[in-house]
This record gives C-alpha cells, structure tokens and sequence, in this order.
C-alpha cells in the first residue's frame, strides 16, 4: 500500500478539474490500456494524488476505480464531485460526505408493484472519523467562500443511473419510501463502493451540492451551481486526502510489514532457555530470528517477481523517477538471471544485485524492508 497516495476519480471534467487546481506538479500517467491519470502533491502536505476521470454512471465508475486501485495501491479512493440534494435542509453549494451509499435501483417486479432489494455499502469507521475531524477544524473552505460558508452534512447518498430532476415523479416517490433518509442523489457511489468492497480498499464519497432534485434544475442554474458545488467538494476532499495520508505516514513506524524479519527479545534471569528456531543467547538475552521463508529456487524467483510488481507500483505512484526506476529494473533483471542459470557464483550474484537494488530504493521504506529479509534469505541458501 501507498500510505502517503490517494486516488481521487470524478465523473465530470469541471469536477476533475476543480480537483486538479489544487495540486502541485501534476504528471502524467497513463495505464496499460489507455486509461490517464495525473499524480500530483497537495501542498504543503506529505500527500501525493492520483487523479483520474471515470465519465458518468456506476459501471464505469466501478471499472475505472478497480484499476485505480490495482494500479497505485493507494491508502484510500474518494470519488469527489456534484450531486442533487433531496431534502431542503441541505443547500445548494454545501457538501456531502457518505456515511453509507444506497444502489437505490435494485428490485423485482411483481403482480402487486416493485419490491425493493436494497443495497447498502458503508463508509469505513476510520474514513468518518476523519470526514468529521476535517469538519471541526473548519480549514478547509476557500476564504472567497467565507461570507458564505457552505455547511458539511453526513449521511446516505443515494446512487443510481439517471438523472432525478422532480419530487413527485415515480422514481422520487421510490426513494422517499424505500430510502428516505439519504441527502443527497448522484449516479457514481456504488460503483466506487462496491471495487473498494472488492479489493477491501477505503472508500470515500464527498459530494458538492449543485442542485436540489425537484424540477428547477436549469441550464443556467448548472452554470452558476455546479463550478461551485465542484470547488467546495474539491477543497473539503482534498484536505481530507491529506489528513487520509498523514494517518498512513504517522502509522508507518508502527507497522510490520509481512515480509520483514521480526526479531523477538526475551531477558531471562536465572531460568533455562530452550531455542525452539535459529537464534543465539548473549549473556542472559535471548535473540530469536525469523527463519529465512526462502528454501530454493522457485521461492526466490517468486519474492523477485514480488519485488519488481511494487517496483512497478512505486514507479506508477511517482514515488520512483525514471532514471532511478530502469536502474532498479536493470539490477532485477541481472539477479533473476542469476538465479535461473544456478551456477556456483550465482548467490553472490543474486546477492550483490539486491544489495545495490536496495541502496537504489533506500528511500522508499516499504520496499526495502521487503529486500532485507529476502538478501539474509539467498545467502541461506545451499
């Protein structure tokens, strides 16, 4: 996981771009098979964000979030933009953050009518408690908006596949009985719910109001309402971005990660110690290592491949420059070659390889803890 990298995906460009305004140096990256995405910093905050546009609707909102996610491993998704509003107690220009997100479509027809079949994705615990965090600092709006300060609200978001534009058509009747306390209407969250369920990846929706759902929506109204409904989600998501990835940042020294070599230290007085795994007792101190998890060839080409998949993602992510990536691909490819010719010199070879390899990645902490256990390993080897 990218602890310090957030993918945001919009629906529309006015939205993607109210997003982009607010990052720095914003790169280019564009996946396998076409999709584009640009990387870019918050400023002023250790938070870099993967930005991409999905177009409307929950299918390809889904699609493109389950390649986000493969692609940069990020800490979180927020799925940022427009929604109409379904009761008046959420004014235009205010925002939305989901507690959970309602598929509002799902049904079976019958003799006596439409019988509902809901579906319901909630916002992780960790997620709303930074959404409400970010709201009682009260930092994150546009001083031009502080005369006229747009207000937070929590609660269901409704999803669906069209446009609601009427309070008294039959689809507003559905949602009022079957869904009536969601505050807000869009077309995207359950997909970005449903890829984030998947590949148990957070997930956030934060929804800029632009309309209130009941008949007045307008062509005008949209010019005026929905730049700044765009701008207000964009500022309140990315604040809650950067707070997602200072989370990660300050957790990192806590966390083991589970390829790294763990080490247990037990201080024995007067008692008799018996070592049930390889270690070493240094006056009264016991020094217990994890054994090397690697026992032959075919284990070792396989934590390769393991290290040249996160190389990939840390170069997608931006956290890797090219030049710094080939070099790292280069040294990869002379210990995978290595390996496979299995000749005496080979482990020196393999050795010698990551050893460089890691000085090249020394920055990126995750993945040169995974190289450290995986060298102590090789040189295990017979």
């Amino acid at each position: 996981m990218n602890k310090d990298l957030v993918v945001v995906l919009t629906a529309l460009n006015l939205e993607y771009e109210a997003v982009r305004r607010r990052l720095a140096d914003p790169q280019v990256h564009r996946h396998a098979r076409g999709t584009r995405f640009e990387v870019g910093r918050i400023p002023g905050k250790a938070c870099r964000v993967a930005l991409g546009l999905t177009s409307k609707g929950n299918h390809p909102a889904a699609v493109l979030a389950e390649r986000a996610i493969q692609q940069f491993s990020p800490a979180a998704v927020l799925f940022v933009g427009i929604a109409g509003a379904l009761w008046e107690t959420t004014k235009l220009g205010d925002v939305v953050m989901a507690t959970h997100v309602y598929a509002y479509h799902g049904g079976t027809s019958e003799d006596d009518g439409l019988k509902a079949r809901p579906r319901a994705w909630e916002a992780p615990h960790a997620i709303s408690q930074l959404g409400f965090h970010v709201q009682r600092a009260d930092d994150w709006v546009d001083s031009a908006h502080e005369g006229d300060r747009p207000q937070v609200h929590f609660g269901a978001i409704a999803a669906g596949e069209v446009v609601q534009n009427s309070r008294i058509s039959a689809e507003a009747h559905w949602i009022r009985q079957h869904y009536n306390d969601a505050l807000a209407i869009e077309m995207e969250a359950a997909g970005v719910a449903q890829a984030g369920h998947l590949n148990t990846s957070p997930v956030a929706i934060v929804r800029g109001i632009s309309d209130l759902a009941d008949g007045t929506k307008s062509t005008n109204a949209d010019r005026n309402w929905q730049p700044r409904a765009a701008n207000n989600a964009a500022a309140f998501a990315t604040r809650l971005a950067a707070e997602i990835a200072a989370e990660g940042v300050s957790a990192m020294s806590d966390d083991i990660s589970p390829t790294a070599p763990r080490s247990v230290t037990n201080t024995a007085h007067s008692s008799t110690v018996g070592i049930m795994a390889g270690g070493a007792v240094v006056g009264s101190t016991v020094n217990v290592s994890a054994p090397p998890t690697i026992s032959g060839l075919p284990d070792l080409i396989a934590g390769l491949n393991d290290i040249r998949e996160q190389l990939d993602r840390e170069h997608a992510a931006g956290a890797l420059d090219d030049d710094t990536y080939h070099d790292a691909q280069a040294e990869l490819d002379t210990a995978s070659q290595a390996a496979r010719e299995n000749t005496p010199d080979s482990k020196k070879k393999v050795t010698l390889a990551l050893k460089r390899l890691r000085g090249l990645v020394a920055d990126l902490a995750n993945l040169a803890a995974q190289l450290a256990p995986l060298i102590t390993a090789v040189g295990a080897l017979s």
